[in-house]
């Protein structure tokens, strides 16, 4: 692999604008295409909406996790399992996406997987300890499938605004998460008291994206039928690297997402407050997700980013769990601020590593399905640990492993390389 020189400021700009990877097809003609798209507004408006139901199913768990456990007899070590199962599903039903949207396009599949999704809210809400499980895997299923085809959709359908778009996504991703993990408590309260009927209540927003959307469904591109083979991909060391940054990165989030209120509960907050703590946290990672990959193109490669908000992660996180009561909050936004930015950092390195489009959205599929699948068992090691330990103390051995890996290949995927892969129509 050779070195390659940093590009220039308007080379970055058009680099960040295929932040969003066209999931449906590596077709040439399609790229080329000039999009149309007859009411842009109601299609934005969809595109929201759906961004934002792509989190609640995961984060609105975790300040009624203790609830939940209680309630249906759960050991520590099980409710890991149900934190990672969703995040599971993210890695392993992510490659399936490509594969449904070429023979049935992603306006149509999208819309299928919301009602899978709302399906699976349900049945986590209604069934037991069975429907919580099984429920949970519906959701990560739908939620991993959706979140690879929609970001292809905004960049080939508002190809010149790709990039606001990108902070546009993000933001209804954050958004979504917020939302629920700060009102999922106040709800089951205003609800009886049932934990069931708050998870339950996120139903209702995937079926109104699913309203919105079913205009797009009924007048989708349809299926594709060219493509193009990258060859080389799992052998080479870069795609790894970025994989692994990706997959240690989300790991430390999915942690945050499932046990943080959990942690902050046991520290003495009420359930309330731990989801508020949670909701904010999340809240500020706008400001870092849109400014990290802009900053971290500014220089000749990302290795300094990448190194700056993992250890702001790290100090976010060891002040969530060490530190005073009192300093609570400032912990939280510092948590936030490094997390906002490694997410950001992770998406913006598949584009930089590829050579194409065609690579990179091939590179985008290896990363999420591999690195989800390893992220998943974050979440289950916390549980393990409390359940052995009787405690969380030494969940920071946790965070810090798993921080000083991303800090690893986060270095090595920062460098201005490209994969070293061959990319060809068939």
């Amino acid at each position: 692999m050779n070195e390659l020189r940093t590009p220039k400021q308007t080379a970055h700009e058009a680099q960040l604008d295929e932040l969003l990877i066209d999931a449906e097809a590596d077709d040439e003609q399609v790229q080329q295409q000039p999009p149309a798209v007859p009411r842009p507004w109601l299609l934005l408006l969809g595109l929201v909406l759906v961004a934002l139901n792509l989190r609640p199913a995961l984060s609105s768990m975790s300040p009624v996790l203790g609830q939940v456990s209680e309630g249906l007899g759960l050991s520590a070590a099980q409710a890991g399992l149900l934190t990672t199962l969703p995040v599971l599903c993210l890695g392993l039903f992510a490659p399936l996406a490509p594969v449904l949207a070429r023979r049935f396009g992603s306006e149509r599949v999208i819309l299928g997987i919301l009602l899978t999704l709302a399906l699976g809210i349900v049945v986590r809400s209604a069934f037991g300890a069975t429907g919580v499980f099984l429920g949970s895997l519906m959701a990560g299923a739908s939620i991993g499938i959706i979140g690879v085809l929609l970001p292809g959709i905004v960049k080939r359908d508002f190809p010149r605004q790709a990039g606001t778009l990108t902070g546009v996504y993000t933001m209804a991703l954050c958004l979504g998460a917020a939302m629920a993990a700060g009102s999922t408590v106040p709800l089951s309260e205003q609800l009886g008291g049932s934990w069931a009927l708050g998870l339950g209540f996120w139903m209702i927003p995937a079926l109104l994206a699913m309203l919105i959307w079913l205009p797009q469904a009924r007048q989708g591109h349809g299926a594709h039928k060219v493509a193009y083979k990258v060859r080389g991909l799992w052998r080479d060391p870069l795609a790894w690297q970025v994989t692994l940054y990706m997959g240690l990165q989300s790991s430390l989030a999915y942690i945050v997402f499932g046990w943080l209120p959990s942690i902050l509960i046991g520290r003495g907050l009420s359930p309330t407050d731990a989801g508020l703590v949670l909701s904010g946290s999340v809240i500020v990672q706008l400001i870092s997700s849109l400014s990290a990959p802009w900053l971290a193109t500014r220089g000749k490669d990302q290795r300094l980013a990448i190194v700056i908000v993992m250890l702001v992660t790290l100090a976010g996180l060891f002040g969530c769990l060490y530190a005073p009561m009192s300093g609570l909050w400032g912990w939280a936004v510092l948590l936030g601020l490094g997390q906002g930015g490694t997410f950001a950092l992770a998406l913006t390195l598949i584009v930089l590593r590829s050579k194409d489009a065609h690579v990179a959205a091939n590179l985008s599929s290896m990363a999420q399905g591999v690195g989800y699948t390893l992220a998943s068992m974050g979440p289950f090691a916390v549980g393990l640990v409390h359940d052995l330990t009787g405690g969380w103390t030494a969940v920071g051995w946790i965070f810090a492993v798993l921080g000083v890996g991303a800090i690893v290949f986060g270095l090595k995927a920062g460098r201005a390389l490209h994969v070293q892969v061959s990319s060809e129509r068939v």
